[in-house]
């Protein structure tokens, strides 16, 4: 409820700071003089007039960029944005290709040109506001900040907002724009059938998102369910796992009357060294049917017949998470080695003399510690393994394939694996968007109701 209650708090602060802004730029248009009202159409109009060229200059040129990408560049795009193009490419009749509308291109800066009216506002938001300050400035009989003040500004006491623009300017194009783009096809019937520029897709709505919960013969509800069990399922073993053999791997090594312990760990070491796309690659063929297990058992006869390591869900599941131990226990034992060195050795004393045994130091102070510390890494790593790629698709790219599965989905496909299957293989880009928005959902929802659990959230002031 604490961690509740504080969400509810900063959203509060949140809307209350939104309000005021609201308040502040409906007093500038009102009480503002000529000149911050002809800056609602030339921004940095007052600006210029007071001197304040840089600032002036800087609104000005602001707005003529944006106006130019949602004008000069992209209205024939946002023109077409609820249609998303009417007529496709083709041949005309003395042979030469006919280019039609491009619903990929349309839809693509069409976002960008919504981004840029979003900006647009911001930054006349900006330009009133200001504005309108410098007036009650000038009103109280205060100097306004000049040129020079600005420019000192810019490369001195606010460097590093200016240091960081260029950054989040790339941010807005490489990534929030990609994401929008990826969510708006979600809404479209953009697959194989409709793939620019020989054909054209449309907006269908929430058509993708019920089939995705259709559990009928045309729907995918059945395989979304049963992929999503089997990724929570490999999250929890893949996580905890790992994490709780790692640790006893180091406890084991750091005990006092082990020799060659620098032996001990470089050999666990080793299997990081390697790169994952040579040894599951290796250990993937080491299981198949033909394989070197299969040949060895056969041939020295404990079986009669290859284990269908592979070809069976069951054991290829049980498989994938034993093989992943092999890859992430040293992981967890180089990060819990460097930890159980920072334990005092007080704690352990006093335990001692107290009459506590191994398990019981183990249980109230070694993992107390080490969940403290390792809190945030332990959820990273839960959702780090909800999108794990390079496990699930280099040992055997989620096969076996099932009956009772669709759309290309195998036993062992995480969402992640299917997300790829139904991209790269089935062109079927509309319910990847689908299955891509799920992914995020899932991990969002799991990853902010841990995070409030973790002791170091809890207790902020360290571990006592």
């Amino acid at each position: 409820m604490g961690n509740f209650q504080k969400n509810i708090t900063a959203a509060k602060e949140t809307a209350k700071q939104f309000a005021g802004g609201l308040r502040d730029l409906g007093e500038s248009i009102a009480k503002g003089s000529w000149k911050t009202k002809v800056s609602i159409l030339i921004f940095g109009f007052a600006h210029i007039l007071r001197k304040q060229f840089l600032r002036g200059f800087a609104f000005l040129a602001g707005e003529a960029a944006l106006i130019w990408v949602i004008f000069g560049f992209g209205w024939k795009y946002i023109s077409k944005f609820g249609t998303l193009g009417t007529s496709s490419g083709g041949y005309n009749p003395d042979g030469t290709i006919s280019y039609g509308d491009n619903s990929f291109f349309i839809l693509l800066y069409g976002i960008l040109v919504l981004i840029a009216f979003v900006a647009l506002l911001i930054l006349w938001s900006m330009n009133l506001r200001d504005s309108y300050k410098c007036e009650k400035r000038l009103a109280e009989g205060r100097s306004l900040l000049g040129n020079k003040d600005d420019w000192h500004s810019l490369f001195d006491r606010n460097f590093a907002q200016t240091l960081l623009t260029v950054p989040v300017i790339g941010i807005f194009i490489f990534t929030v724009l990609p994401i929008l783009f990826m969510i708006c096809i979600a809404f479209t019937n953009y697959d194989k059938d409709h793939t620019p520029p020989a054909a054209l897709f449309t907006w269908v709505g929430f058509e993708n998102f019920r089939k995705i919960f259709d559990f009928g013969s045309a729907g995918l509800g059945s395989t979304f369910f049963k992929v999503l069990g089997w990724t929570l399922c490999w999250a929890f073993f893949a996580t905890f796992l790992n994490y709780f053999l790692g640790m006893g791997v180091a406890i084991l090594i750091n005990r006092n009357g082990i020799k060659f312990k620098k032996l001990w760990r470089t050999i666990l070491v080793m299997t990081i060294a390697v790169p994952q796309i040579v040894s599951l690659l290796y250990i993937g063929k080491l299981f198949a049917a033909d394989g070197l297990i299969n040949l060895f058992l056969m041939d020295h006869g404990f079986i009669d017949r290859a284990i269908p390591f592979w070809t069976n869900a069951n054991y290829a599941r049980v498989l994938i998470i034993l093989i992943n131990l092999w890859v992430g226990i040293p992981y967890m034992m180089l990060i819990a080695t460097g930890l159980l060195m920072n334990i005092p050795a007080d704690l352990y004393e006093s335990a001692r003399i107290d009459g506590a045994n191994s398990f019981q130091m183990f249980r109230k102070i070694t993992l107390p510690y080490m969940l403290f510390v390792t809190g945030p890494f332990l959820l990273t790593s839960f959702t780090g393994n909800l999108n794990n790629f390079n496990v699930i698709y280099l040992l055997n790219k989620g096969q076996p394939k099932s009956m009772s599965l669709s759309d290309g989905a195998g036993a062992t496909d995480l969402l992640v694996t299917w997300l790829y299957t139904v991209t790269v293989t089935n062109n079927d880009y509309k319910i990847a968007a689908v299955i891509g928005i799920m992914v995020f959902i899932v991990t969002a929802v799991i990853s902010l109701a841990v995070y409030g659990m973790l002791p170091s959230v809890k207790d902020e002031e360290g571990f006592q």
